[in-house]
């Protein structure tokens, strides 16, 4: 297992926002969840990734290929996150911006050289030297997730990733990114309010509304849905 959650619970002095949580993420899966608003799928996130805000407690236990990083900085857990914006750096070509997720041991030549690389490994060569705001949202998408594999990651987040592209983009991207998943072998969690985001015969986790909400319990499931 890549990504083992277990006994996690996060609260604040007046509220339990998820109790006694365990899961395992394989290499190559997705776990994905779903729930309303405000119910702690992020805060989940945050905890994984190192940047839960200071006024939660997170007791319990997060391990990553059976190593622990609940005490580990953020910048060295070695979890990257994909968001619903690009976030890309507005003063960098596209290039430049997949080059910065890219190690300091590396030097600027060899940054480029990979970055080119992987423009020409998903098609993208031609915008190189352009600015974000000069290429489509869905090469914006496809730029903002290589820059974060290209800091290897052994667990990647997706947090609500496709939420903002219209239908036959989401459709494209959202398997351009399962593909990248799978081939690279990393442990994924997902975050998602549309269950057809949720790829087939992966794990859905239900986060149901509850009141009180310390006794929250999200449930499993296998998911087997047709995407076609």
């Amino acid at each position: 297992m890549s990504l083992s959650v277990q006994n996690l619970t996060i609260k604040t002095t007046q509220l339990t926002l998820l109790e006694d949580m365990s899961f395992e993420v394989e290499n190559g899966d997705v776990l994905s969840i779903m729930g309303p608003s405000g119910c702690g799928k992020s805060t989940l996130l945050s905890a994984i990734a190192g940047h839960l805000s200071p006024e939660f407690e997170c007791v319990g236990d997060i391990y990553v290929n059976d190593t622990s990083i609940l005490s580990t900085p953020a910048e060295k857990r070695a979890v990257g996150i994909l968001f619903q914006d690009d976030l890309l750096f507005p003063h960098l070509n596209i290039w430049q911006n997949l080059a910065f997720g890219l190690p300091e041991t590396m030097s600027a030549t060899e940054k480029k050289a990979r970055a080119l690389a992987t423009l020409n490994e998903i098609e993208l060569s031609e915008i190189a030297y352009k600015a974000p705001d000069q290429i489509s949202g869905g090469q914006r998408a496809r730029i903002s997730l290589m820059r974060t594999l290209l800091s290897h990651p052994k667990v990647i987040l997706l947090d609500e990733p496709f939420s903002k592209l219209d239908k036959p983009l989401r459709k494209a991207f959202r398997a351009f990114v399962f593909k990248q998943i799978k081939a690279r072998n990393i442990a994924a969690v997902m975050v998602t309010h549309d269950d057809s985001d949720v790829p087939m015969e992966s794990t859905l986790l239900n986060w149901p509304v509850a009141d009180p909400p310390s006794s929250t319990r999200p449930s499993f499931m296998n998911s087997e849905r047709n995407h076609a």
